[in-house]
C-alpha cells in the first residue's frame, strides 16, 4: 500500500468508503477489507453507519494503531458546543478514543468558518483527533480555513474522476501542504462504459475500475473504493502492481468535461472553481 504524506499525516492512498452503505453491509465489508489488506476506512456522521464501521473494525482484529480512520462532522453540528458533542458521539459509535482524520463535511456559512476551524483545533488538541481537514471546499475556502487554523490542515476530500478537472484544487492543496482525497471515482458508473478506459484496461489486463483508481493514486492523491462485493474489493486493491504511461495518464485527463461534476447539492455546494 502506498502512503501519501501531507502536513505531518501519513494516509494510505487507497481507502474503503462507506457512503450510502447499509449497516449490515458496512459491518461485513469493513471487517473483510481490513482482514485483506486495506488500512484506511472512511465514514461520516451523516452516513448513519459509524457504529457499524466500529463493529467491523473490532471484528477484524486489526490493531487500532495499524488503521487510518476518517470521519466527517455534519453541517448541522458546526456550532461549537454541537460540534464537540457530535465528535464525542462519533467516537462512541466508532468504539475508539480517537479518529485519525476529522473533516468538515461541506461548507456552511450559517456558522462562521472561524468557529468551525476553532472547534476542529479544539478536539484535535484534546487528543480526540490526530489530524484535521475539510471536504468539498473550493480554493478560496481552503485558503481561508488554513489561515484560520492553528494546526495544519492535512486534506481536502473532493469529487474526482476522469470527467472532472480538479487541477486548481490540487494546485492549491499542494501550495498549502495538503493532500487531496478523491471520491466518486467511478463517476456513478459512467466510467465503466468509456471506450478510452476500456482500451487502456485491455492493454494492462485490468478492469476499468482498477485503471481509474490507479490514475488517481498515480497523481499522488488518495482515492476511495466502495463496494459491497468481497471479490470487487480485492480487485480494487490490486492497483499497485502496474503503472500507467504518460500518454495513458494524459488520455484519461483529456476526458474531463466542463459539466463533468456530479455531486453539487443545493444548500451545501460552494461556488465551484472552474478549470480553464
Amino acid at each position: 500500500m502506498e502512503i501519501v504524506n501531507a502536513n505531518g499525516s501519513s494516509i494510505p492512498a487507497l481507502g474503503f468508503g462507506t457512503f450510502r452503505m447499509p449497516g449490515p453491509d458496512t459491518q461485513r465489508m469493513v471487517e473483510h477489507v481490513l482482514r485483506n489488506g486495506y488500512r484506511h476506512i472512511d465514514t461520516a456522521q451523516i452516513y448513519g453507519n459509524e457504529a457499524d464501521v466500529g463493529d467491523g473494525i473490532l471484528r477484524s482484529g486489526i490493531a487500532r494503531a495499524d488503521l487510518f480512520l476518517t470521519t466527517k462532522v455534519w453541517v448541522e453540528n458546526y456550532s461549537h458546543n454541537a460540534f464537540v458533542a457530535s465528535v464525542d458521539e462519533s467516537l462512541k459509535k466508532l468504539k475508539t478514543d480517537h479518529v485519525d482524520l476529522l473533516l468538515l463535511h461541506w461548507p456552511n456559512d450559517a456558522v462562521p468558518l472561524a468557529e468551525q476551524i476553532g472547534a476542529l483545533n479544539e478536539v484535535a488538541k484534546a487528543g480526540k483527533v490526530r489530524h484535521i481537514g475539510v471536504s468539498n471546499f473550493n480554493r478560496t475556502l481552503m485558503r481561508d480555513a488554513a489561515r484560520l487554523s492553528d494546526l495544519p490542515l492535512v486534506n481536502n476530500q473532493v469529487e474526482y474522476h476522469p470527467y472532472l478537472d480538479q487541477s486548481l484544487v490540487m494546485e492549491t492543496a499542494a501550495s498549502l501542504g495538503m493532500s487531496v482525497t478523491g471520491y466518486y471515482a467511478m463517476a456513478d458508473g459512467k466510467v465503466l462504459s468509456e471506450p478510452v478506459l476500456k482500451e487502456i484496461a485491455g492493454r494492462h489486463g485490468k478492469s476499468i475500475a482498477q485503471i481509474v483508481l490507479r490514475w488517481i493514486v498515480q497523481q499522488g492523491l488518495i482515492t476511495l473504493s466502495k463496494t459491497v462485493s468481497e471479490t470487487r474489493a480485492a480487485e480494487n486493491a490490486a492497483i499497485f502492481d502496474f503503472a500507467l504511461s504518460q500518454d495513458e495518464m494524459a488520455a484519461i485527463h483529456a476526458l474531463a468535461q466542463p459539466k463533468g461534476r456530479i455531486v453539487s447539492p443545493d444548500g451545501l455546494a460552494p461556488v465551484w472553481d472552474e478549470a480553464a
